[in-house]
């Protein structure tokens, strides 16, 4: 597909996370906070958002490509994600409104680089403690439990984020959503947190996750600070399969504390 051929690609959103215990996907406790309805999670908005890089460039964006998100305002389940790519230099930008409203941007390219040294092995405490500015002090390293990439767990992955590329299954492969799903488990394995939202990723990819393959990953807590009520964290994330093969590396920003909950 050529630059000027980046087009547009519509889904219906679909919220994944309603049984999660991120509260904030509940339709009672995000309108508490001011929303209309749970919040589609935005790693699964990010899914939507890979389509197009998926499509202009093929596997050869899941081995080397890059990627960025920032989410703006919510998407509900029901309406229509609408995602639109432009030309920007030798990548893309990326939108996705929805209900008239600018919901996410981000941008897309290709770009090789060399996977990272000296991410720290750690394992989930048995018992989280509650999610603050001792239990994500910046330095301290985080992990998580695998997420084996079963054949069944891939179909029904792709059905939930409306997937229509037809490569996932004819190559086998697992869907980019998926490595900021375990970049969320970095947070939600490891600290008990209340209702918190995603705010932002920037990846960089360095080979294409497979069906068969176990995920996980290895984290550390680059920052930890308030802004405009909220406590926000931001995560460098290194996402391997099989315990040895560097798929991504991730800067993954959320707001673990929002001001709602630290208010009350």
């Amino acid at each position: 597909m050529s630059a000027t051929q980046l087009g547009s690609y519509s889904v219906a959103a679909y919220n994944t996370a309603k049984s999660s215990e991120n509260k904030i996907h509940d339709d009672t406790v995000a309108r508490r906070f001011g929303f209309r309805g749970g919040l589609v999670p935005g790693v699964d908005v990010y899914a939507y958002m890979a389509h197009l890089p998926v499509q202009r460039w093929g596997r050869e964006w899941l081995e080397h490509g890059t990627a960025d998100c920032r989410f703006k305002k919510p998407v509900y389940e029901g309406n229509t994600a609408v995602i639109a790519g432009e030309p920007s230099g030798a990548g893309m930008a990326l939108q996705v409104t929805s209900q008239g409203e600018l919901c996410a941007t981000g941008t897309a390219a290709l770009l090789a680089s060399v996977p990272p040294d000296g991410f720290i092995s750690a394992s989930p405490p048995e018992v989280r403690p509650p999610a603050d500015e001792i239990s994500l002090a910046v330095d301290t390293w985080l992990g998580t439990r695998p997420l084996l990439v079963t054949p069944e767990f891939a179909a029904e992955y792709l059905q939930n984020v409306r997937e229509t590329d037809a490569r996932y299954v004819g190559e086998g492969l697992a869907h980019p959503g998926m490595i900021l799903r375990v970049c969320n488990w970095a947070l939600s394995h490891n600290v008990v947190l209340g209702p918190w939202i995603h705010v932002g990723s920037g990846i960089e990819n360095f080979a294409a996750a497979r069906v068969g393959d176990e995920l996980a990953a290895r984290a550390r807590v680059v920052a930890n600070y308030e802004r405009k009520g909220h406590s926000f964290v931001e995560l460098d994330v290194l996402v391997l399969a099989n315990g040895r093969t560097p798929i991504a590396r991730v800067a993954h920003t959320a707001i673990y504390r929002p001001r709602q909950v630290a208010a009350a």
